[in-house]
């Protein structure tokens, strides 16, 4: 079964005022495979999805679903052929339960006027058993977990006869053993005889699940194979068109200190944590989910203080009760949903890079409308945001791009310590490559930077020390000699 072709694309081309999104793509997706779709931002993915979905209808090139060419296939059609598309924000309903979650599109698709809410559970304890997760069919979406969101996303296209489900970027806000839980549900959908795509740019989840990978790059096919035919070398080659080396942050060593932390506490989220952080440090913070690493984040940056323990900034012993005093002292954080915390998306990116310093643009009561564009080019051109102007929207820049106006916003702060929580989230690996590179930098120049991450591989590379936490408290901290399998068995105690 896993050579018998679903879906065929052929020369599909796509352009909206001028710019090519898809410049001839060819894809073929097999019946009971596992198919890895990457590429970094803008390189086409998302629309090579909603040409498949019916959301776009292609300028040129043909699509083939068991054979049959689709044309003009509108989203009901796409449905109707077993399409199911599983984007990020799972297009689920929050204020509803898990069963009408479940059930209710196909209520709707079958016209059903009157609604038994006995068929309606049926139907969610139906999916539930076919993809093999239990969760109450009672309580509301808004109740529960990213990971069990995406198993109710998961449910209801099973119920909708899925043939070929898309997952757009599925692991992007999972814990490592969520993840593991979805790749057990994926493999046991693949052994049923359903196609499986997956929009990913982690190689190192990309080996755990894909059966072949298909690398986009503006528009356009780069290449496709079986995962075995690729290494890192090949992956990172293909994706950006350029060889990023891959070498352990090692800075020069030195024993003057930027940050020292004694004994924080703060109950219920994290105790006694002590750590120091040197100049040309980069510290890495891990832990699984509920381990208390982002909260020591938060408490560095007074968004929830701690209660107890000591924190000195250059020698200087400071108190952090609030966002103001962090500001004062001269804090920056990056926090892990830069979307609803990190950005005002419709202001443009200079609203953006000057939000947290806009006091020091106040002129005798005015703006410094000059100055402030002076400063949002300088960081345009130093951190290498790719934007025409200042003036765009951050709402139209990539993942990584408007990870950096995140990172200018507290650079023009002039920060003595830069906090970022989850830095490269959602971020391709060129750009990724970049961010490292602006931290190692600024590190280089005595500020000091903490990393929380889940990423292994990142913080292996990138952090020349790593604080792993385990249930609060501090269990160890190492230098990047460590491998990823080593420090991944020490996350969870083994």
């Amino acid at each position: 079964m896993a050579d018998e072709v679903f879906l065929k694309l052929v020369g599909i081309k796509k352009s909206f005022g001028g710019v090519h999104a898809l410049q001839g793509v060819d894809l073929e997706i097999r019946k009971g495979e596992i198919h890895c779709l990457a590429g970094e931002n803008g390189c086409g993915k998302s629309t090579l999805i909603k040409a498949i979905s019916g959301v776009h209808i292609p300028d040129e090139g043909s699509i083939r679903i068991d054979g049959e060419e689709m044309k003009n296939m509108k989203p009901m059609d796409a449905i109707n052929r077993g399409i199911q598309v599983i984007y990020q924000d799972f297009a689920v309903f929050p204020n509803l339960t898990v069963a009408e979650n479940i059930a209710l599109n196909g209520e709707l698709k079958d016209g059903v006027k009157r609604v038994s809410w006995r068929q309606i559970h049926k139907v969610a304890a139906e999916a539930m058993a076919r993809v093999g997760v239990k969760i109450d069919p009672d309580i509301r979406l808004e109740r529960l977990s990213v990971a069990n969101k995406q198993l109710v996303a998961i449910c209801r296209a099973i119920m909708n006869d899925a043939r070929l489900l898309i997952l757009d970027e599925p692991t992007t806000a999972l814990t490592a053993r969520e993840v593991e839980s979805l790749w057990d549900i994926i493999r046991s959908l693949k052994e049923k005889g359903i196609a499986i795509m997956i929009v990913n740019h982690k190689l190192d989840e990309i080996y755990q699940i894909a059966d072949r990978l298909t690398i986009l790059r503006n528009g356009s096919n780069i290449s496709t194979g079986a995962i075995s035919e690729y290494d890192q070398e090949r992956f990172t080659k293909d994706m950006t068109g350029r060889d990023i080396v891959q070498q352990k942050y090692q800075p020069a060593e030195n024993k003057e200190e930027v940050l020292k932390v004694e004994n924080l506490t703060r109950q219920g989220s994290f105790e006694n944590v002590s750590f120091t952080l040197y100049k040309g440090d980069v510290l890495g913070i891990t832990g699984l989910l509920g381990s208390g690493r982002g909260e020591i984040g938060e408490a560095l940056f007074g968004l929830a203080p701690a209660q107890s323990g000591k924190i000195w900034l250059n020698g200087k012993e400071i108190s952090i009760q609030s966002v103001s005093d962090a500001i004062r002292n001269e804090i920056g954080y990056v926090p892990e949903d830069r979307l609803t915390q990190g950005l005002f998306m419709d202001r443009s990116i200079r609203d953006n890079t000057i939000a947290a310093s806009i006091r020091s643009y106040l002129k005798r009561g005015k703006l410094d409308e000059r100055e402030m564009e002076e400063a949002t080019e300088r960081w345009i051109r130093e951190i290498d945001i790719k934007a025409p102007s200042t003036r765009p929207p951050v709402r139209t820049l990539s993942g990584g791009n408007a990870q950096k106006v995140v990172i200018a916003k507290w650079l023009n702060t002039d920060p003595k310590l830069f906090i970022l929580d989850g830095p490269t989230v959602g971020v391709d690996i060129g750009a990724k490559a970049e961010i490292h590179s602006i931290l190692h930098d600024l590190a280089s120049r005595g500020i000091g930077i903490i990393v929380i991450s889940d990423d292994l591989p990142e913080l292996v590379q990138n952090c020349n020390r790593i604080l792993v936490m385990k249930d609060g408290r501090p269990s160890g901290i190492l230098d990047n000699s460590i491998d990823e399998v080593s420090l991944g068995k020490m996350l969870i105690g083994a």
